[in-house]
């Protein structure tokens, strides 16, 4: 989860409120004096931490506390709306439409992150139905070009560059002509310090030139509230419309260049935590914070189950309520579970599932499910289909073959046969709880 170690301090900090026997003003103070330690932590600025500890201890002290709410409620209501608040409040959506092609261009420092978050924000909007392209500009570092390529490759999302070409204005323009039948085309630019003039003056004749639609600041979460300076800087150069921070799951001080952010005025509209190409999101200051403080984030599960969704034709879907589940069945839907995202990301969602697990047992539960998935990749399809053909033999086997014990297949092969028989007791109506949302049955 992005900034858990903020997640946790914040989260620990409430368990206090819960504990305590009154939410008097001794222990309202103490929640504060949490909440501080917690945002300095994450490299937030003094001052910022003082005025949000300020609103908050004020609000919690001086409101009514409305009927049929406890002061306990109303203390968590007002920490989780001033921390919304303080990271920016309303949410501001990018929007890009199929047919109107949409031109945005990254600009940021070097080694920000920005040629995979390129990437990122062209699979983003290809899991959307969308048609993305991108196109390399940056024609300073050596490997810019192959690194882009690299990336779209694995996405299947068409480049344009040249790693022999001087001129980005050139190499821009040619590749917006190429990808003029394209919903949203994504322009890297070289990365660069602000006290670099040649690259200052190029982006802003990048931006003269091929006039994108958007310019995107892509920023580093590890430098904490250094984010500040980048910010006003690049805004003093170019029109910024929008900010992406990245490395958001790597730094303790995550919350530091958030905060520093957002006191811009300029909209986060993306945030990155993750190596996958497919770990970026829309900034959603409400949904983060409710993760942060252990509340659960609905709405994003929902939506990456959406996009994770397996078609199951309904004839096989009723050979498995009967009982007639395969281990490529089980093989599926751990592929599915993948493409949300990791177990304890997945978790994070769910409310107060936070509080209730400890974080090693998550590391022991996302490992066995790993495990697992190899263990069926190693099986013959035979195997796979009837698994109760395994012997002492095949068990050996398929053990050596993935790298695991004789133990964790049988282990697997235990777990399959409870699941198995359980399918059997399930009425149609009641649907499968191990295949959860993301099972959609449709016409054979």
């Amino acid at each position: 989860m992005a900034l858990e170690g903020l997640g946790s301090a914040l989260r620990e900090t409430l368990r206090k409120i819960f504990r305590a026997p009154v939410v008097d003003e001794a222990a309202i103070k103490e929640l504060v004096r949490g909440i501080q330690r917690a945002l300095l932590q994450a490299d937030v600025n003094v001052q910022l931490v003082l005025n949000i500890s300020r609103q908050i201890e004020d609000r919690a002290l001086k409101e009514k506390v409305p009927p049929g709410v406890s002061r306990r409620e109303h203390v968590i209501k007002i920490l989780y709306e001033e921390l919304t608040k303080f990271l920016g409040d309303k949410p501001v959506p990018l929007k890009v439409e199929p047919g109107k092609r949409k031109v945005i261009m990254l600009v940021g420092i070097q080694g920000s992150g920005k040629t995979t978050a390129a990437a990122k924000l062209a699979r983003y909007f290809q899991k959307r139905g969308l048609k993305p392209a991108l196109i390399c500009a940056d024609t300073y570092r050596p490997g810019a070009f192959d690194q882009l390529q690299q990336l779209a490759s694995k996405i299947n999302v068409p480049v344009y560059g040249n790693p022999k070409a001087k001129d980005p204005v050139k190499l821009a323009l040619e590749g917006l002509n190429k990808f003029s039948d394209k919903d949203v085309v994504i322009v890297d630019t070289a990365g660069r310090h602000k006290e670099e003039r040649e690259l200052i003056k190029e982006m802003k004749m990048l931006e003269e030139k091929i006039k994108p639609d958007e310019v995107m600041l892509v920023i580093d979460g590890t430098i904490g509230q250094q984010a500040l300076v980048q910010a006003k800087a690049f805004n003093e150069a170019t029109s910024i419309g929008s900010i992406l921070v990245t490395k958001l799951d790597g730094s303790a001080r995550g919350g530091g260049a958030l905060s520093a952010v957002a006191a811009t005025g300029a909209p986060i509209k993306f945030i990155s935590a993750g190596e996958k190409i497919e770990d970026i999101e829309p900034f959603i200051p409400s949904r983060f914070v409710g993760r942060l403080l252990g509340m659960g984030d609905l709405e994003t599960l929902i939506e990456k189950v959406r996009e994770a969704e397996v078609k199951v034709p309904e004839a096989k879907a009723k050979e498995i309520l009967s009982g007639k589940l395969t281990l490529t069945d089980v093989y599926e839907q751990f592929e599915a579970m993948k493409s949300i995202g990791p177990f304890k990301k997945i978790l994070s969602m769910l409310p107060g599932m936070s509080y209730n697990i400890p974080e090693d047992m998550l590391d022991m539960a996302e490992d066995k499910l790993e495990k697992w998935r190899v263990i069926i990749q190693s099986m013959t399809p035979e195997e796979r289909e009837d698994p109760k053909i395994f012997n002492a033999s095949r068990i050996r086997r398929v053990a050596r073959g993935s790298g695991t014990s004789e133990k964790d297949v049988k282990e697997l092969l235990k777990q399959y046969f409870i699941m198995r028989k359980m399918l059997k007791t399930i009425r149609r109506k009641k649907m499968l709880p191990f295949f959860g949302r993301g099972l959609s049955v449709g016409k054979s």
